[in-house]
């Protein structure tokens, strides 16, 4: 499942994702409600998470943003309080459930499955069609017609996001935090080598068919 990770205390979040990605699910993490609603807006997830108290924009405050704006996610929020008067809030601006700090991993995971079941969201193989190629997000493997292209780990997860977002121009920092992390030290030459490198392993020529370089902001996939 595609799950948002709203949470602004960086050793959680940071275990979070790790435990959900180990799960087989695709994490995105980010510290702030203005934050997430953002993501939430420009991306469709499966769940969001939300921590309740996080700068600039509480959960509870983004939760309610979304919702107002026909964010049809599940929503799972995370807090310390646990007061029913908290609960009902919680649940009252459009959560849809609600785990308490401190919490087991076995239960985080267990809401999550109540989720999708509640939802009626499908944990399946998802695989994806764009001109000649099959992205298979389960497998994490690409196809040009049957045969199969090796990509290491981070050129699927770049390649992933740019099919999620096909006709959208992604952001040199929008892939440095998707694939390296809120905390990663890259610089747009090696993002630059790494869309080189897809090219070259896809089959696509340098002039940017398909992948295109759209000058001092990023890239941009089409079909």
């Amino acid at each position: 499942m595609r799950i948002l990770l709203a949470e602004d205390d960086m050793k959680l979040g940071k275990l979070i994702q790790y435990m959900l990605q180990q799960k087989g699910h695709f994490v995105d993490w980010v510290t702030s409600g203005d934050m997430a609603y953002e993501y939430a807006m420009f991306d469709p997830y499966d769940i969001i998470i939300l921590d309740w108290m996080m700068p600039v924009e509480s959960g509870i405050d983004a939760c309610k943003r979304l919702r107002e704006n026909g964010c049809e996610s599940s929503i799972l929020m995370l807090t310390a309080r646990d007061s029913i008067e908290d609960r009902v809030v919680g649940l009252d601006g459009g959560a849809d459930d609600y785990l308490v700090k401190p919490f087991e991993f076995e239960e985080l995971f267990a809401r999550i499955r109540a989720l999708a079941r509640r939802t009626n969201l499908k944990i399946q193989k998802e695989t994806i069609v764009f001109g000649e190629f099959t992205l298979d997000r389960t497998q994490k493997l690409v196809k040009r017609w049957d045969s199969v292209i090796q990509l290491s780990p981070r050129e699927f997860q770049i390649l992933d996001l740019l099919v999620q977002n096909k006709g959208i121009v992604i952001s040199r920092d929008r892939i440095i935090e998707r694939v390296w992390g809120i905390e990663g030290e890259v610089n747009s030459n090696i993002i630059e080598s790494y869309i080189k490198l897809l090219r070259r392993k896809m089959g696509l020529d340098e002039a940017g068919t398909m992948i295109k370089t759209i000058r001092g902001i990023g890239y941009k996939l089409e079909e």
